[in-house]
């Protein structure tokens, strides 16, 4: 029998201390690991983890992380995810490693979390293990300003605002000011951390992983009152584990639901696995 492994991280506020004064004030962001908790109870995963707000440390998620890949085996499942603000850091290896010349970022409680520091830990897992990770957050890949990258019509069909400072405030994307303001202030620490992982999310390794995120790179993600706007629909696509069709069949239909203001975007990495992703989401 295949084993589940779950790791549910949900943050509300960041720490202000660590991030220059500002806490990354959200609303929804707990309830949506608490919600994807449940659904894995419900599809099987009989380890689950759920690290909310001041538990979702570097530390912590490492940690929890690298004892999945102790355990799990050729067969066995991981699904991993996060609600919380995306941000980015200037890639120190260039173009070769990331087009864009950025390093996406996860927003945890003591700092932002490279993903070259993600794919390290995915390295970690044996040839054959599946990864499922499901990310609400935004990471506007373009580096562009709110209003670049939204229209008021947009802005205000999405956000029920037009005021750009507001959308920063209740989108998931972390300030673009305040990204550079961190990355100036810790910019040695960063290229420290990329240079030691030499890009490592442009290397294979033998898990087989499919991330489905909350929207593109010139899109925002919207927080909510009970979820974010695309961990709710997921939910709602999901259907308590009624949906029927393989993983591109459940992004597509996810993706006909939300509004063409957030499209979400499904990507595979590590071996190739075309069984994987024909088999129902979640299964164990």
């Amino acid at each position: 029998m295949a084993h589940g492994i779950s790791l549910h991280v949900g943050l509300n506020n960041v720490d202000p201390a660590k991030y220059a004064g500002w806490d990354g004030k959200l609303i929804a962001c707990e309830n949506d690991a608490r919600d994807m908790e449940q659904l894995a109870a419900q599809a099987g995963f009989e380890d689950r983890t759920t690290l909310l707000t001041s538990d979702a440390t570097v530390e912590n998620v490492t940690g929890e992380l690298r004892k999945a890949a102790r355990r799990l085996k050729a067969g066995d499942i991981l699904l991993f995810t996060y609600s919380g603000h995306g941000g980015q850091v200037p890639d120190a290896n260039g173009p070769a490693d990331e087009p864009d010349r950025l390093d996406e970022t996860m927003c945890l409680f003591d700092r932002e979390y490279i993903d070259d520091e993600l794919y390290r830990e995915l390295e970690g897992f044996a040839e054959g293990v599946r990864v499922l990770a499901i990310h609400d957050c935004c990471h506007s890949g373009t580096g562009l300003r709110v209003r670049q990258i939204m229209t008021p019509e947009a802005m205000e069909e999405q956000f029920q605002t037009t005021d750009p400072a507001m959308v920063e405030t209740t989108s998931r994307l972390m300030p673009l000011e305040r990204q550079n303001e961190l990355y100036q202030r810790d910019k040695d620490f960063f290229d420290d951390i990329q240079r030691e992982l030499a890009g490592r999310d442009g290397r294979e390794f033998g898990a087989s992983a499919v991330l489905i995120s909350a929207c593109q790179d010139n899109q925002l993600a919207a927080d909510g009152l009970r979820n974010g706007l695309f961990t709710g629909t997921l939910l709602q696509v999901w259907n308590g584990g009624e949906f029927p069709g393989g993983y591109r069949a459940f992004h597509r239909e996810i993706l006909k639901q939300m509004p063409a203001t957030q499209s979400p975007h499904f990507f595979t990495t590590g071996r190739e696995d075309n069984r994987y992703i024909g088999q129902r989401p979640f299964a164990v």
